[in-house]
């Protein structure tokens, strides 16, 4: 899972449920361009709402409880010792799906992946004999709940070779799981379809016609897909008979984003962030201990006003650091934080950004230069210092400018009133990848310090 999300499409397919902007929204992290090699850039980080998952032990007597699971005990118990082929499958598939009642060899076939790779059915030398593994209700939560995170491991990596019957839908299972994550009340199933397609339109470069006919299947496809799904333990229908994911899907799901690094937290896990002073969240936050999802629980649980005028306080004393990480908060705040941002306007070392929030806001503003603009880069460059990734980091000048000459933008920067020009001069000197850049900037800091 992790590398088909159509992330806008995620963030839309959430709002059509008219869901507020916080409560079901995914929330991405672009850290960087494509063609950097700094270790973490090109990456998309996604922050999901917090969930209630249910408690260890509720999961793990489900997990006994699913139709696949069951089955699989029963495919290991009927297989007992029996010679299999050099690839370690059933020589005659059709045999345990007549005896088992498994509708299809395919259903067959993922039942045995799952099996063997979970320890049920141990394979030797060309036999396959009962394995180690015993399910019951006697073994501890974590051990079942271990257990079924490897099953859901098996299902989706079927994803690649027909897992649903729908070669559309298993390329965006990802992305679909994702969102039903996203949005827990369960989503229409023409507002996943919509999804799918745009999706699969983008990725794919699907022509007109083709998108047609496939608009055409694809609902009675994805009809069979969560039907498969269901069968899996992942999906179930809400009271108001829309697909979601049931608590076994949520809390595997979760576990699958967060093995690809994505923010997926409890509502236990982010309740805490709540109580903190500002002071304290951006510190949190510096720190990287508070996720976005913590930031958006922080700001529920105030006055918009209120939490700006805290924030304006600290950025308006505070470090570079402390700045780029009061702006990432306040970009959460809409029109509601206007009084604010525009006090902020009064302080030397703020105003810039408050009033680029107002202007992205279609708020009344003052004009912002190109020294200003300046400035605002270097500022930007300094929060890498302060923060301590900015080596790695580099990749996000070429983000300042967008459009702009870099040698020329690093010339500049001896030009405006910035106490951290020469830290930045020499961190450009030192790290960025374009070699012109680099001599500028090393030009620029001998520059600044003979001043």
């Amino acid at each position: 899972m992790g590398n088909v999300f159509d992330l806008g499409e995620l963030r839309r397919l959430a709002d059509e449920l008219g869901s507020g902007p916080r409560e079901a929204r995914a929330t991405v992290l672009d850290t960087g361009g494509k063609d950097c090699e700094c270790r973490g850039c090109g990456t998309e980080v996604l922050s999901f709402p917090p969930v209630a998952l249910a408690a260890d032990d509720v999961l793990a007597a489900a997990v006994l409880r699913v139709p696949l699971v069951r089955d699989a005990q029963r495919l290991a118990a009927w297989t007992g010792t029996r010679q299999v082929t050099p690839e370690g499958l059933l020589p005659d598939p059709f045999l345990p799906c007549a005896e088992l009642g498994v509708p299809n060899p395919a259903r067959l076939h993922l039942l045995w992946v799952v099996a063997v790779n979970t320890g049920m059915i141990r394979i030797s030398r060309g036999v396959a004999t009962a394995g180690p593994l015993a399910l019951s209700t006697e073994l501890p939560a974590a051990a079942l709940l271990g257990f079924w995170d490897g099953v859901v491991m098996d299902v989706l990596d079927r994803a690649d070779d027909s897992l649903t019957g729908s070669p559309v839908v298993d390329d965006h299972l990802a992305e679909m799981l994702a969102t039903m994550y996203a949005v827990s009340d369960g989503l229409a199933p023409a507002t996943l379809v919509k999804g799918i397609l745009q999706s699969h339109e983008v990725a794919c470069g699907t022509r007109p016609a083709q998108m047609r006919a496939l608009a055409a299947t694809l609902p009675a496809e994805l009809e069979g897909a969560l039907s498969l799904l269901g069968y899996c333990g992942l999906t179930e229908l809400s009271e108001a008979g829309r697909p979601r994911l049931t608590p076994l899907g949520m809390w595997a799901v979760r576990q699958d984003l967060l093995r690809e690094g994505h923010d997926a937290p409890t509502g236990d896990e982010v309740a805490v962030f709540a109580a903190l002073g500002a002071a304290e969240l951006v510190d949190a936050m510096m720190k990287r201990s508070a996720t976005p999802s913590a930031v958006t629980v922080w700001l529920e649980s105030r006055d918009p006003e209120d939490a700006a005028r805290e924030l304006v306080k600290i950025a308006a004393s505070g470090t570079a650091g402390q700045r780029a990480t009061v702006g990432r908060v306040l970009e959460e705040l809409g029109p509601e934080a206007e009084v604010p941002l525009r006090e902020a306007l009064a302080e030397p070392a703020v105003w810039r950004y408050a009033a680029s929030w107002l202007h992205i806001r279609d708020l009344p503003a003052p004009a912002l230069t190109p020294a200003d603009n300046t400035w605002i880069a270097v500022d930007m460059l300094a929060s890498l210092i302060h923060l301590g990734n900015a080596p790695e980091a580099m990749c996000e000048f070429g983000i300042l400018e967008p459009g702009e000459d870099p040698v020329r933008v690093v010339g500049e920067m001896t030009l405006v009133d910035h106490p951290d020009t020469i830290a930045v001069l020499d961190l450009l000197g030192a790290h960025h990848s374009d070699a012109a850049v680099a001599k500028a900037a090393r030009k620029a800091a001998m520059k600044a310090r003979s001043r």
